[in-house]
């Protein structure tokens, strides 16, 4: 457990000393926010669907969390360069406890920028059902962050170019997040589309959120839970098996 912590705490400490991550990762969802939030309100408003601002909230929390959740395992071919990761590879530990602690440690970082994103959310006047809703929805981050940050650790594992890595995070984010119902109705999309969103393990996280926060979904809690804790229990026995066999 002392590895897993040292690693976990090793990833919170690099960002919150790094004032211009922080404040670089909040651009873009507060982008999203302004231009869309404010931007498309009054059309999805006129055509009965409600307060879009508060729709897309929970879309733009997960991703946030999500792109910082995947960037999370640039960490490792950094450390590769540099000669780190050899140094905790050959450490007397269990690489799984190696890649747990990191895992964890991104995950806490992502889900610690979600959470600044939601209080800039409620700054600019959403509210939340509950206060339990909003308890039980940092969990739901948790794990979404969990999930994503455990995938990219996995990916970065194969790697050693830190371009490539990038190319495929970005390749692969992209459909992630705008196949998952966060700025747009899934019920509302062609069956096409609406039928990609449910292969997409963000759209769970995304609609889990929703339901938390807004009050409404489409899978329904137990399915959004079964996805996630499937998806998190697959990708870090993937996780275990290929770090296992890392070369340093």
């Amino acid at each position: 457990m002392s590895a897993v912590y040292v690693m976990w705490l090793r990833e919170v400490k690099r960002f919150t000393r790094s004032r211009s991550r922080i404040v670089g990762s909040l651009s873009q969802p507060l982008l999203f926010l302004v231009a869309l939030g404010y931007g498309l309100g009054p059309i999805f408003r006129r055509a009965g669907q409600g307060d879009y601002f508060a729709f897309i909230v929970p879309g733009v929390i997960s991703m946030s969390i999500l792109f910082v959740s995947l960037f999370n395992g640039m960490q490792i071919i950094w450390d590769r360069q540099f000669g780190f990761l050899k140094e905790t590879l050959v450490a007397p530990v269990s690489r799984l406890a190696i890649m747990g602690g990191r895992a964890l440690g991104g995950a806490t970082v992502a889900m610690m920028q979600g959470t600044l994103v939601l209080v800039i959310t409620m700054i600019a006047g959403f509210r939340p059902v509950s206060l339990t809703g909003m308890a039980l929805g940092l969990l739901v981050m948790f794990f979404t962050a969990l999930l994503f940050s455990a995938l990219s650790m996995v990916i970065a594992s194969r790697l050693r170019d830190m371009q490539g890595f990038q190319l495929i995070i970005n390749f692969l984010g992209m459909p992630l997040f705008f196949l998952s119902g966060a700025l747009f109705p899934i019920a509302h999309r062609s069956q096409g589309l609406g039928l990609v969103a449910r292969f997409d393990p963000l759209s769970y996280g995304v609609d889990a959120l929703r339901i938390f926060l807004v009050g409404h979904g489409v899978f329904g809690l137990t399915l959004d839970f079964t996805v996630l804790a499937g998806a998190i229990v697959a990708i870090f026995t993937l996780g275990a098996r290929f770090f296992s066999r890392m070369e340093i």
